[in-house]
């Protein structure tokens, strides 16, 4: 780690940091929290995916929408309107739009291999903008004067490196230059979660191999052929299984890489002062007997 004691980390200059764990749990209201201060470069890795390395993919999508409508057709082919992503840090809607659900055109579905194609967009985006992470602490840096950087990483993070592979290229790359904090739910912040998710179910990125059995274990279930599959119904049937299959992807990424906090522990945060005391205590919890052996 970059930082070997919680003295380290209070008296470093530069505090660099990395926020991973479920949607849901904290990362964007600490990222948002620490930007405020004024302090604080905020680097959020879906708004990069969304923009630099998936922005036309998304544009396009919308006009392909648009072409279906004739008095827009004639619009787009006359260059009479411009249309676009308006993705913010708060508002990450048109990427989610994108990669869509599987199943029943007719209830807004993706053929199952559309699908699959946008889910493999989306690791490679998601792996580009993880790497691009070191640039920017420098950029920001340079061009802003930023010494304190907050990556906000997606909640797929875990589904795109291997966490007990000390090789592994995105989180050697990450770890030599901030601190991985994981950001841990407990059983009760994962019910509510799911129940979130019933009321509102979005697009995500699934693990290909998770994806593939999730799927056809649902066509078994159901007995359905994958062109009538409800949408909403499928990533509904597989979130809870989604976060049961990244919890000890996590757990290994906070063990090998980084340090643990609690959701209970973040909801406590109100200043950048109250968050590096809380990085300071998960440093001298989760690290300093091992720096001491």
């Amino acid at each position: 780690m970059i930082y070997d004691t919680a003295a380290d980390w209070q008296a470093a200059g530069q505090k660099r940091v990395l926020l991973f764990g479920m949607s849901g749990l904290g990362k964007t209201h600490l990222s948002n929290l620490l930007r405020q201060s004024g302090d604080w470069f905020h680097y959020s890795i879906d708004y990069r995916i969304g923009t630099r390395y998936m922005g036309e993919l998304i544009a396009d999508n919308f006009k392909r929408e648009a072409m279906k409508n004739p008095f827009l057709r004639d619009l787009l082919m006359t260059d009479s309107v411009y249309i676009t992503s308006n993705i913010t840090f708060d508002n990450l809607a048109p990427l989610s739009t994108y990669l869509g659900k599987p199943g029943d055109p007719a209830r807004g579905g993706l053929p199952f291999a559309e699908y699959e194609h946008r889910q493999r967009e989306h690791m490679a985006a998601e792996v580009a903008a993880l790497l691009d992470t070191p640039r920017f602490i420098d950029r920001a840096r340079d061009l802003y004067g930023y010494g304190n950087f907050v990556c906000d990483s997606g909640g797929s993070i875990c589904e795109v490196v291997d966490p007990d592979d000390p090789d592994d290229p995105v989180l050697r790359a990450l770890s030599s230059n901030l601190l991985l904090v994981w950001i841990k739910g407990s059983d009760a912040h994962t019910s509510d979660l799911i129940r979130r998710f019933d009321r509102a179910p979005k697009p995500m990125y699934y693990q290909p191999a998770f994806l593939t059995k999730a799927w056809q274990d649902y066509l078994t279930q159901t007995g359905q052929r994958p062109d009538s599959v409800d949408p909403d119904a499928f990533v509904r049937w597989t979130y809870a299984r989604a976060l049961a299959h990244r919890q000890p992807r996590y757990a290994a990424m906070a063990r090998n890489w980084g340090v643990t906090v609690t959701a209970e522990e973040v909801a406590e945060v109100q200043s950048p002062e109250d968050f590096n005391d809380l990085i300071g205590r998960a440093i001298k919890r989760d690290r300093s007997p091992k720096t001491q052996n």
